[in-house]
């Protein structure tokens, strides 16, 4: 799974559909390891946040420049590609031009995430998560969740929004979200 990835529930989700692997920057970059400034917001501790593809990181970092083609040698590129065919070349030089102003289109956002702490205590808590989330699919590994959808017995379900609503915190007059307690 590439982005959008908010919770541990998405993970377990895109592992059930039978993803090998799962990008989760954006859960992680609250992190104390992370990099980034802390500032204080309306009274909540946050962190900068520079998500991969947008145009601050690549402007700042060659990671996001290599993986976004924001740099490079452009001949090298033209090498690479199949012939194509003359009303296409056209095309082609155009995109040539593009690349030659090293055009940055942002492709990810940059903004603030809430402190998270350490990433240690934070990946513990997501591995938990996924260990309660198998349990109440009613599978004992991530193997037996990619067997299990492969072989029909694990299926989704659409729930309505009032469901959703109803399944979430409600009749409260307040209350505070901790994802976890590390003491």
């Amino acid at each position: 799974a590439d982005g959008g990835i908010r919770c541990v529930g998405h993970v377990t989700k895109a592992l059930a559909v039978g993803a090998a692997a799962v990008m989760v920057g954006s859960l992680i970059a609250g992190t104390s390891e992370a990099p980034g400034e802390y500032f204080y917001h309306e009274g909540k501790r946050l962190k900068e946040y520079r998500g991969m593809g947008s145009v601050e990181a690549m402007q700042k970092g060659t990671a996001a420049q290599s993986r976004y083609f924001v740099n490079g040698n452009t001949e090298e590129r033209r090498a690479q590609r199949t012939p194509s065919v003359s009303s296409i070349s056209s095309v082609d030089d155009e995109l040539e031009k593009a690349m030659r102003i090293k055009l940055k289109v942002a492709q990810g956002v940059s903004g603030a995430v809430v402190d998270k702490g350490s990433v240690v205590e934070y990946i513990q808590y997501m591995m938990a998560g996924l260990q309660h989330s198998l349990q109440d699919i009613g599978c004992r590994s991530i193997r037996n969740l990619h067997e299990s959808s492969r072989n029909g017995t694990l299926r989704f379900e659409r729930r309505t929004p009032s469901a959703q609503a109803e399944g979430n915190v409600h009749s409260l007059h307040s209350y505070e979200k901790r994802l976890f307690s590390a003491k």
